[in-house]
């Protein structure tokens, strides 16, 4: 097949525009096209009066190599890539220990899903509860201000991306379409199929919780083993090598192959681990707050008079602006027609996150809105200063929220000027369990503070109404990603212990669900070339 990219067609286009378009680009008759599929389809919105569909299509034509030798040099028009993955059935050495990999969420998912594929029975662990079970403490915060700490938006089955958006696009380097495999596996596991399409795709909660469950079952059917409810609290490294795992119970695990997958949120570990002599370094994250707007306001911002077409969905946006201070703040974790959810995962702290479901309908449109933060600059010396930084923070947000995890909010009109609100106006915060109207500045850096009340009136200018009065900040926004990294080498082991394999969004190697997964797929891919069966 061909492959053929920035097609171009007006949004409005009737079916058998494809084919006509797919005629004229490659200059053949409607004879010579047999068939053609959809790879891609992206919406350019730049010119509001003007919005086409950009398509990638793999073709089939007859006489396809005289077709592709029209086009040399033409990086439009290629052969379709091959993205299929290939499982290479493996054995367990007589005697040889399973592998164990530390957390489910969708790195850990990933790397136990392929080490089943492969045959290699893997065990999971993970701190949290089952999905379901966590689903219900998670709204046990949402709706009566009771945390488990253990089970919560960032700890159990599904990781903190279960919460989330379930966005599925990343900007990673990715020759070998990994990300294919994890689309298709996902789609397998009741995602809509429409992922393997849209340049955007996501799944939203709902589905993300049913999709967990059924990869759990897919890997127990495979001989992998789920342990729920098992924190890891020390490791056993003997000659510079992991030997075995203690667990939070008393109990001990073999394991000489170990996939750390744990999430950002997994401060304890991280300082167990520090302490034990496994190499970690600090790394840059972001701090902020959640603000809100109404959908509405960033469709029509975005999409003008075909604000509300359904194949355009809920806009999003991402912008950013360097400061006079030498800050960037930028849009993070954009969640259309969704709300601002509690992430807390610590007693006497609030920390916030944006969730959607698939059909993006909320009222209300909310985004991370953050300050780059490094190490060396705010928070040097200790490689887990970063992780006490975060702390201070989100404990300030929670006295200035009330001491009762309701979270402190603020207009940005008052924001602007200076000035603490004392009520809210016309657009509504969706956080549960409830905010505070307050200052933000009382819980966030002062330099993030000057950087934040500059980047309003600019990003006002490039989406009207973002800087309305009456629009909403909740903070704090601090878990954007890792504070560390738990260097590795280029056998995915790390530096200090071998058989150790840091992987994920928490050992610092991904950024979302679709990187956090394929790393996954690749730290699996070296623990079975490690075992050597």
């Amino acid at each position: 097949m061909l492959r053929v990219t920035e097609l171009s067609l007006p949004l409005h286009h009737p079916d058998e525009a494809i084919p006509a378009a797919l005629c004229k680009r490659l200059r053949i008759t409607p004879r010579e096209l047999i068939k053609h599929v959809v790879a891609r389809r992206a919406a350019d919105a730049r010119d509001k009066a003007n919005i086409r569909l950009v398509y990638s299509i793999d073709v089939n034509v007859k006489n396809e190599d005289a077709v592709l030798g029209r086009f040399r040099g033409d990086r439009n028009v290629q052969r379709t890539p091959n993205t299929h993955y290939r499982i290479v059935p493996r054995t367990l050495p007589a005697g040889a220990k399973r592998p164990v990999v530390i957390g489910a969420g969708p790195c850990g998912l990933l790397a136990g899903l392929i080490l089943a594929q492969m045959g290699l029975r893997p065990i999971i662990l993970d701190r949290g509860k089952q999905v379901r079970e966590r689903t219900q403490d998670t709204w046990g915060l949402w709706r009566r201000s009771v945390l488990n700490p253990e089970s919560n938006v960032q700890f159990g089955e599904g990781g903190a991306g279960t919460f989330s958006d379930g966005k599925l696009y990343s900007r990673i380097k990715d020759p070998r379409h990994l990300d294919r495999k994890v689309l298709t596996e996902f789609v397998k596991a009741g995602a809509p199929p429409e992922i393997l399409i849209e340049a955007h795709p996501h799944i939203g909660t709902f589905r993300l919780v049913t999709m967990v469950m059924s990869l759990r079952e897919q890997i127990e059917g495979l001989g992998g083993e789920y342990r729920f409810q098992h924190r890891v609290t020390g490791v056993d490294i003997q000659g510079g090598a992991i030997r075995g795992l203690h667990i939070h119970d008393g109990s001990y695990i073999e394991a000489d192959h170990v996939v750390l997958a744990v999430g950002h949120s997994a401060r304890d570990t991280f300082a167990m681990l520090r302490d034990a002599g496994v190499f970690v370094e600090p790394k840059p994250f972001s701090i902020g707050v959640r603000i809100e707007h109404p959908q509405s306001w960033i469709d029509k911002a975005r999409f003008g008079a075909d604000a509300g077409n359904p194949i355009l969905g809920a806009a999003e946006y991402h912008i950013s602006h360097h400061c006079s201070n030498g800050r960037t703040v930028y849009s993070f974790c954009m969640c259309p027609g969704g709300t601002v959810v509690a992430a807390t995962s610590e007693e006497g702290r609030v920390a916030t996150n944006g969730m959607s479901q698939y059909s993006r309908n909320e009222r209300n449109a909310n985004s991370g809105f953050v300050v780059a933060i490094d190490p060396e600059r705010d928070y040097p010396g200790d490689p887990l200063a970063g992780l006490a930084f975060q702390r201070h923070w989100e404990s300030l947000a929670f006295v200035a929220g009330g001491s009762n995890y309701r979270a402190p909010a603020q207009r940005v009109g008052d924001f602007l000027a200076g000035r603490p609100s004392e009520s809210l106006g016309s657009v509504i915060p969706s956080y549960r369990p409830g905010v505070t109207p307050t200052d933000l500045a009382a819980c966030l850096p002062d330099f993030a503070v000057a950087a934040m009340r500059e980047a309003i009136p600019v990003f006002g200018k490039q989406i009207p109404g973002y800087d309305h009065p009456d629009v909403v900040m909740t903070g704090v926004e601090t878990r954007t990603s890792s504070p560390v990294r738990f260097t590795r080498g280029a056998d995915f082991q790390s530096l200090t212990v071998k058989g150790l394999y840091p992987a994920g969004e928490g050992a610092g190697y991904a950024g979302g669900i679709l990187s956090a997964a394929v790393d996954g797929i690749k730290v699996a891919e070296a623990v079975a070339a490690s075992i050597g069966c």
